[in-house]
């Protein structure tokens, strides 16, 4: 892992290629998605099932395309007392903090005459898309609490679940608790794009969903963005990312520690460490090659370093933060003296760790925040996934005569200025009438 200094001319080079990469829709794949999609939607079911017996599950049928309630039961026998514990812990922390997100409606009567508000509903279906893993051996348990629970806190009335079977056409037992810890209402054993297509679109059997959240491969992604406007998606997500801001108080091995944590996830994950300390710098370098080559994905780590990994020297704090502000990682932890003392500055991130024992993956399961985070720069204007992805505000408006009255001149004007008469005359003929 490289160190430099910054800002130098072969530091803002770097940064500048770690900060202009992004997710590579090949035409190929374009056009392999879009016909997917379209397959599913004009032949619903069947194309589903064709799919999902030609890359997952050859002897799936119709009747086996919905998890049904016996295999729910038959997956709570085979939890071990360890891992209900700990799905415990994450889904009540996580229904804790998302909680305080719930936006209100609300009236505002001050002006006399007039009543403006505004209306917040959840919407009527969500889909959720999770990943089923290597052949279903690794769930990702986290992305099922992280996108339904916001949901339901929603009050989405139905939570739509789609995941790649095994080849034996189940789903890995671990999920199906957690879905229904989370509260999912249907599950169905259906992956990649054509997934995303049949809730999209909805078919027969699936029910067409009004938004869909969730990570996935790069066919899952790109469906989910060619979907974007049919439905609503959560985002379209890039590379994993991490940036680390540490004093002469972090612990290099920590620091090490979380750095490859990302930078193990894909050979596009960035992980970059800001010091004001040239002792820290030095140390980490030594720390990140010595755990690198312990690490069961070490040739993926190592091209992530390689790629978009770096060790930026700056003068000081105001620096460290001004540079973590351009880049506006998805994680950002703060391992200093004084944590609450930088978090204020921080505008740009999609989460913020604060102190030494707080390192990401403690936000990847239990702390509560959700775990679904902007990337690629692009927490300069989005945020984490959250209850308002699954809610909707509806303006309210009334006028009384009076209060009509006093204000049609001035909206005559603005749609006269527009060029647009009948705007217009929709108030002046109110005036006719008074």
């Amino acid at each position: 892992m490289k160190s430099m200094r910054y800002p130098s001319p072969s530091a803002e080079k770097k940064m500048k290629a770690i900060i202009g990469r992004e997710i590579d829709f090949r035409k190929s794949d374009v056009q392999a998605v879009t016909r997917i999609l379209n397959e599913v939607r004009r032949n619903g079911d069947t194309a589903l099932i064709q799919y999902n017996q030609k890359f997952d599950a050859p002897g799936m049928t119709l009747s086996s395309l919905q998890v049904s309630p016996q295999e729910i039961s038959e997956a709570g026998k085979q939890m071990d007392r360890s891992f209900t514990r700990a799905l415990n812990r994450a889904a009540s922390q996580i229904k804790s903090f998302h909680r305080q997100q719930l936006p209100k409606s609300w009236i505002d009567t001050r002006r006399q005459g007039t009543l403006i508000g505004q209306m917040v509903h959840p919407v009527d279906v969500a889909g959720m898309y999770v990943p089923g893993g290597k052949g279903g051996s690794t769930p990702l348990v986290s992305s099922v609490l992280m996108g339904a629970i916001p949901a339901k806190i929603a009050g989405v009335p139905k939570v739509v679940m789609a995941t790649p079977p095994m080849p034996s056409g189940t789903v890995s037992p671990y999920l199906l608790m957690a879905a229904k810890k989370a509260g999912v209402d249907e599950i169905y054993k259906m992956g990649s794009a054509w997934a995303i297509g049949a809730m999209a679109y909805g078919t027969s059997t699936i029910p067409k969903v009004n938004v869909i959240v969730g990570p996935g491969n790069i066919f899952v992604t790109l469906a989910k963005k060619i979907v974007a406007g049919t439905v609503g998606i959560d985002m379209i997500a890039g590379p994993s990312e991490i940036l680390v801001i540490a004093d002469d108080t972090a612990n290099p091995d920590f620091a090490a520690a979380d750095l490859l944590s990302q930078a193990e996830h894909d050979p596009l994950a960035s992980a970059i460490l800001v010091t004001d300390s040239e002792n820290v710098a030095r140390l980490v370098q030594v720390a990140v090659e010595k755990q690198l080559e312990k690490l069961e994905r070490v040739d993926i780590a190592r091209q992530s370093l390689d790629a978009f990994g770096v060790i930026m020297v700056v003068e000081n704090m105001d620096v460290a933060v001004d540079l973590a502000n351009h880049i506006a990682p998805e994680h950002l932890e703060l391992q200093v003296a004084d944590p609450m003392d930088l978090a204020p500055r921080i505008r740009n991130a999609g989460a913020v760790f604060l102190g030494h024992y707080t390192p990401e993956p403690v936000g990847d399961y239990v702390a509560g925040p959700n775990h679904v985070l902007p990337t690629a720069g692009t927490a300069r204007y989005s945020s984490a996934l959250s209850v308002d992805h699954f809610m909707k505000k509806t303006s309210l408006i009334s006028y009384s005569k009076e209060a009509f009255k006093k204000e049609a001149k001035d909206i005559m004007c603005l749609a006269n200025v527009e060029g647009l008469g009948a705007h217009a005359n929709s108030v002046q003929i109110r005036l006719g009438k008074t």
